[in-house]
């Protein structure tokens, strides 16, 4: 069993015995045929994943890591709120008829602001710091703009990153650790997407910087399972668990804008059966 199957199926366990329900709530999201969609939610979880001992990807069922890589570069590296630049349909129905999202996500990463050392924007900040001040408290990201928000087609969910480089003694390497808090997660269907996502971003950013990767922790204030995901979720963690795979990384890519989701890979990687169709409340 991986690293990531443990927690997830713990998380997942802790939320249907422990988590309290939303029914009878006035809740925004509804399926397809209008009907309110409740959940059964815990506040506050953490999860923490050592990515120096092993990638956090689920074997219970695959986690489509090229695509989970493609949609974090469109937020981080293009800075792009059009779906055209995706190569998947995950956000098609936030879009507008033009394809936007709206001043959401990589529209956000994308807006420059002034610092001492010049005009930059997010990720052009948190890569020049990584550089040039790593031990600084002060590394970090964040998209939920509230002057923006009744301009985004949906609010961010993963909405702030913060990194901090640790020095381990004697290692010549520094070490890159980073916390991603997210408002809210669906754990049926974004539930190791995001975790898988954004541990790529941080072994492309120490790749880059030099470091090696430590750890990455998910804080989530709302983990919530739908309704009518519960039956799914149930059978999900039941399932027999494989051995983590190996996460390549082409070693050649040096400048962050220069990473495709051709230059990552997981060896060894044997999976559950896909679930498919599952239901998507908006």
């Amino acid at each position: 069993m991986s690293m990531a199957d443990d927690i997830f199926i713990g998380m997942c366990r802790d939320i249907l015995e422990n988590g309290t329900s939303t029914e009878g709530e006035k809740v925004r999201p509804h399926w397809e045929d209008g009907t309110p969609a409740y959940t059964i939610k815990k506040f506050g979880v953490v999860n923490r994943y050592d990515l120096s001992k092993e990638f956090p990807i689920l074997t219970l069922r695959k986690t489509a890591i090229k695509l989970a890589t493609d949609e974090m570069l469109w937020i981080w590296q293009q800075k792009s709120n059009n779906i055209h630049d995706l190569h998947s349909h995950i956000w098609d129905e936030w879009a507008d008829e033009n394809g936007s999202i709206g001043k959401a996500y990589g529209y956000q990463m994308g807006v420059k602001h002034q610092y001492k050392e010049g005009w930059m924007d997010q990720v052009d900040r948190v890569i020049y710091d990584l550089k040039n001040n790593p031990f600084s408290r002060r590394i970090m990201t964040n998209i939920y703009v509230h002057q923006d928000l009744h301009e985004m087609n949906l609010y961010p969910c993963a909405y702030s990153m913060t990194f901090n480089v640790t020095q381990k003694k004697g290692e010549d390497r520094l070490t890159l650790n980073a916390v991603l808090n997210q408002r809210s997660q669906d754990v049926l269907t974004a539930g190791n997407w995001n975790v898988a996502q954004y541990a790529v971003l941080v072994h492309m950013l120490a790749q880059v910087c030099g470091m090696k990767v430590g750890e990455l922790v998910h804080v989530i204030a709302d983990a919530h399972i739908y309704d009518r995901h519960i039956p799914i979720v149930k059978e999900l963690i039941e399932r027999p668990a494989f051995p983590a795979p190996v996460f390549r990384l082409n070693p050649e890519v040096k400048d962050f804008y220069q990473f495709t989701k051709e230059d990552v890979s997981m060896e060894n990687y044997v999976t559950g059966e896909q679930i498919k169709n599952i239901p998507i409340a908006v």
